[in-house]
Order: C-alpha cells, then structure tokens, then sequence
C-alpha cells in the first residue's frame, strides 16, 4: 500500500490531504475549548448545534459539489478551498459571540465538503490502474482513521506549552501548507465531458449508493459509530473542565 507513494502526483495530494486533516483535528479540539471560554457550562450545546451544522452542510454540498466543478477548474477550486478554510481558521480565535461561530464554522465546512468529493474524484484520474487505484484509496481511508487518534494526543501535547488559540493558527498554516502542494501537484487533462447534468449526475451517484445493499449496510453502522462519537465530542469539554 506504502508503495503508491512512489507516484509523483499522488504522494503530493495524499501530503496535502494528511495536513489537512492533522489541522482540521487541532481545530476540533480547539473549537470544544473555545466554546466553553463562550458558553461555560453550555458549551455542549453550543458544540451540539455546530456539529449539527456541519452534518446539514456535508449533507447537502458534498454529494454535488463534486459533479458541479469542471475538471479543468479542480486544481483551481481546491486551492481556493484551502485558503478559504486557512482564512476561517485564522478568524475563530477573534469571534466574541457564539453565532459568530456558527456562521464560521458552516463557512469552513462548506469549504471541507467541497474540497474532499473533488480530492478524491482526481484519485482514478491520475491512477488509472485498479489496482493502483484500491491502495491509494485504502491509504486515504487510513489517514481519515489515523487522524482521529492522533490529532486530539498532539492537540493535547501542544496545549501544555501554548494556549488553545493557537491551535486555530496551527490548523491554518496546515490549509496554507496543503493549498501549496496542491498548486505543486500535476492534474491530468480531462480526456472527454462526463454526459449529463451536474444534478443529473451528483443524484445518479446517491441512488447507486442506496441501492446496494452492502452499502446501506455500512451506512447505518457508521450512523451508529458517529452517533457514540457525538456524544463523547459534544461533552467531553464540559465534563473536563467541570
């Protein structure tokens, strides 16, 4: 699996999405610590309503964003994606109201839910080989998990020397960093227009999805798993500091 880091183009876009994603887990925790300075004791519900907000907005832009962007603007769009979520970070630490955070963080995950379905539509494209193709995805997948474990220890180890506002301009040096090797990255040329509507297309995608048995079957378990995490998210911070 290691061995399709060898691949130029990959090796560069897997570095940008692992950056990322150790930025976005820094922000995680570093929105949890913000909204108790907010809320205090409400800091759960706080938490509650923008994981909620997060959720409606994955929900409903990552299933078209993909099928909405031309393939000759991908590169374009991802870096733009990028520095918009750079800029969102670096704003958090300043908010003074908590509909402030709401409004930003709907800003920064229409921008995750945007950047990732395009991420990941360049994957078959510049690893045409199947086999090429299941080991770049199984790596990605890794990092996605990996991430989960890894960045609140980091975050934790970071916040003994430097306060948690800081976290927010550490996760945006990250966006800048993976905005970098995005531009880096060589994109390969559409050979042919995929037929059809962007609608046409982002909703043929869902039905497929649907359909398959084995797939709402995995759809419900990580409806599962998502649910015991929510809980320990939205709380933890409270429970922490009470």
């Amino acid at each position: 699996m290691i061995s399709i880091l060898r691949h130029t183009t990959f090796r560069r876009l897997f570095a940008a999405q692992v950056i990322a994603l150790i930025g976005t887990g820094l922000a995680t925790v570093a929105l949890a610590l913000l909204a108790y300075d907010l809320a205090g004791a409400h800091a759960g519900e706080v938490l509650g309503t923008a994981l909620a907000i997060k959720m409606v907005v994955y929900v409903v832009l990552a299933p078209v964003s993909g099928a909405l962007v031309p393939p000759h603007m991908r590169k374009k769009v991802l870096i733009a994606l990028d520095l918009v979520r750079a800029g969102v970070a670096l704003a958090l630490p300043f908010v003074t109201e908590i509909w402030q955070v709401y409004l930003l963080i709907a800003l920064l995950q229409s921008a995750s839910a945007g950047f990732t379905p395009l991420f990941q539509s360049v994957i078959p494209e510049i690893l045409p080989e199947e086999r090429d193709y299941t080991r770049a995805l199984s790596l990605s997948r890794l990092a996605y998990d990996l991430e989960s474990l890894l960045s609140p220890m980091l975050a934790a180890a970071l916040l003994t020397v430097i306060n948690f506002h800081r976290l927010f301009m550490g996760t945006s040096v990250g966006f800048v960093l993976s905005a970098l090797l995005v531009m880096g990255a060589t994109f390969p040329v559409a050979s042919a227009v995929a037929a059809g509507r962007p609608f046409d297309r982002a909703v043929r995608g869902m039905r497929i999805y649907l359909r398959t048995p084995r797939l709402r079957g995995l759809l419900a378990i990580n409806l599962i798993a998502a649910a015991g995490g929510a809980m320990v998210f939205v709380n933890t911070v409270v429970i922490v500091r009470s």
